[in-house]
């Protein structure tokens, strides 16, 4: 099937990051299609993630801050009710269900690769403006929903987490963020920020956090 549409940035970028399909389709990825994923390393994934969900709640809230309009406001501040309200009470759900109860689930120690991204995220608004935090963070979101999508209906184990990610909820998210994205470069940038030096830049920023998922896949593989 062909890639979710999610706006026009966003496509400009995927197509140019070098290791999106490394992220897209890594290893981790195929054996959560297949079924057959280790359930110790897919909770160990889990409470990393959950980590990295803390993390990825508290840029959104720095977007909300670094935002110029209303609208930019309200799609940050409803993208940290999704993250808060649907996405960490699953991992939650799930844990549970294995036996990892909230509390230990809040202790899980973060791991090198959890702390490179989540760094590297949040520097990005610390530091640039919210443009650079939109590009450091448009691949978990839309790579996530490009995943959901293409391994929707795969059955097996790992359902629940495919079907969230595959479904309408999540889906209608991405499309809201590409356009905040998109939205969010006329505002600044003007008509033609396609062809800007700027953009360019901004696409390294996408790249960079595009190895980074990378990096967090391997993480859970690997079980370390």
């Amino acid at each position: 099937m062909s890639a979710p549409d999610y706006g026009r940035a966003f496509t400009l970028w995927r197509d140019a990051a070098p290791l999106w399909q490394a992220y897209t389709r890594h290893e981790f990825v195929e054996a959560l299609r297949r079924g057959d994923l280790p359930r110790a390393n897919f909770l160990h994934y889990l409470r990393q993630d959950y980590v990295f969900l803390t993390h990825f709640a508290r840029a959104w809230a720095l977007a909300a801050a670094k935002s110029d309009t209303l609208a930019e406001m309200q799609a940050a501040s409803a993208t940290v009710q999704a993250l808060v309200h649907h996405e960490m009470p699953l991992h939650v759900q799930i844990c549970a269900a294995e036996g990892i109860d909230a509390q230990a689930l809040e202790a899980t120690t973060e791991a090198p690769a959890n702390l490179a991204y989540t760094r590297y995220v949040l520097e990005a608004g610390y530091s640039g403006d919210f443009l650079d935090l939109m590009a450091a963070l448009a691949p978990c979101v839309m790579g996530y929903g490009e995943i959901g999508a293409r391994l929707k209906g795969a059955g097996g184990p790992y359902s629940d987490w495919i079907e969230t990610y595959a479904g309408a909820e999540y889906q209608a998210l991405c499309h809201d963020v590409g356009s905040l994205i998109d939205g969010a470069l006329a505002h600044r940038l003007g008509p033609d920020w396609a062809s800007l030096p700027r953009f360019g830049q901004l696409g390294q920023r996408f790249a960079t956090a595009t190895r980074l998922e990378v990096g967090f896949w391997q993480m859970g593989l690997e079980g370390v």
